[in-house]
């Protein structure tokens, strides 16, 4: 049986369910998810001819519970599966090594419970409030709930807040093993009053970077013309799609920094510009997409949504993508851009560096959409 570095527990305000974990952090391998394993400690006394239940939902929240005072929801649920804990009903499979150590902790009166998360479902993700804002924030999480009713899900039974008890959990990804190579991608620009072009090349060395990891940036400019291209400017920007509860599409920048480089007229530069894009530096903006977040621990940037073929968009909550602009500011009133792709993701760290608890475990898969931008613009750069 595994040693647990820490168990996580929840008791109902009546202490008459008990709930435990032996991780909060469960990893999306594409193929499949680790299995939801946990225990219920159950004392029947206070039951009263009940029954005692166990959920695990995957909810899109968009509001605080405490708002819900007119008749409104503020969750849906995406996908939702319960099992009866007491009386014991059927034959249950058997436990695993995490549930024989938690069994160890609540004793003889520990009922183990196993959810499979189906591979369909979105990774936890949520849209930051702003600095004023109270409650809980909008976005995807998932819930593991136990509690005490006389019926799984009777709309008519009201269950009162002392006969419950609920942790939430994440469903994270990591980068795979291999990574490829950078695409790179270029455009020329003709501008008024000159018969040559500026040729600008982007490109990534590699199609993957991780969390945190600095970001080279490669460019490669051949100034044609006699004008001055006077500054670089690359600004790294956010979309967030929200899906449920309306057609709800924003960017938002995370980045932007300007580069003083100059190139003259009929002459060149290739040169790497590192940006590193980090929620650091964003912990003010309200709506910004982060990596799903539990109390007390810090997140990143929200991961890119990636769709697999046969996944269905809509239950994915909050589409996430990335978009990067490099800008070439060119004298007497020009800009040149370029497109480039780029992924970024979370390493995975050995199990021996963290033990049983993830909760050192770095955040889930996050991919960014490199675009640079192409369009003109008036004398001022501050426009852009």
């Amino acid at each position: 049986s595994p040693s647990l570095c820490r168990v996580y527990k929840k008791t109902s305000g009546n202490e008459s369910i008990a709930l435990y974990l032996g991780k909060r952090d469960f990893v999306d391998h594409v193929e499949s998810v680790d299995i939801v394993d946990g225990v219920i400690k159950v004392d029947p006394a206070e039951l009263e001819g009940r029954k005692v239940w166990v959920y695990l939902a995957c909810a899109f929240r968009y509001g605080s519970d405490d708002l819900d005072v007119i008749g409104l929801s503020f969750r849906k649920d995406i996908w939702v599966k319960r099992i009866q804990i007491y009386p014991v009903v059927g034959t249950r499979p058997a436990n695993t090594p995490m549930q024989e150590a938690l069994l160890k902790k609540c004793g003889d009166q520990g009922h183990p419970f196993t959810f499979t998360i189906d591979t369909n479902l979105p990774c936890s993700v949520g849209l930051q409030p702003a600095p004023e804002d109270a409650g809980k924030s909008c976005g995807v999480d998932y819930e593991v709930k136990a509690y005490i009713a006389k019926e799984a899900d009777d709309p008519d039974e009201k269950i009162s807040k002392k006969d419950t008890c609920r942790l939430i959990i994440r469903k994270i990804q990591f980068a795979p093993g291999k990574v490829g190579a950078g695409p790179k991608a270029d455009i020329s620009k003709n501008f008024m009053m000159s018969d040559k072009p500026v040729h600008l090349e982007a490109s990534i060395e590699k199609e993957l970077y991780f969390h945190g990891d600095p970001i080279p940036v490669n460019v490669k400019i051949n100034n044609e013309t006699t004008k001055v291209v006077k500054k670089i400017k690359i600004t790294v920007e956010q979309t967030t799609e929200v899906l449920l509860y309306q057609s709800d599409k924003y960017s938002k920048t995370v980045l932007t920094e300007e580069f003083a480089e100059e190139i003259k007229g009929e002459s060149t530069l290739e040169k790497t510009f590192t940006v590193i894009p980090l929620l650091s530096n964003n912990k003010e903006k309200r709506g910004l997409a982060v990596d799903g977040r539990l109390k007390d621990e810090d997140t990143n940037l929200a991961s890119t949504t990636i769709i697999r073929p046969g996944m269905d968009k809509g239950m994915q909550g909050i589409m996430v993508s990335y978009k990067i602009k490099v800008n070439l500011l060119v004298s007497s009133g020009g800009l040149l851009g370029g497109l480039t792709t780029m992924s970024q993701m979370s390493p995975r760290l050995r199990e021996s560096a963290v033990g049983m608890s993830t909760r050192a475990v770095a955040r889930e898969l996050s991919s960014f959409l490199y675009q640079c931008c192409f369009r003109e613009f008036g004398s001022t750069f501050n426009r852009l």
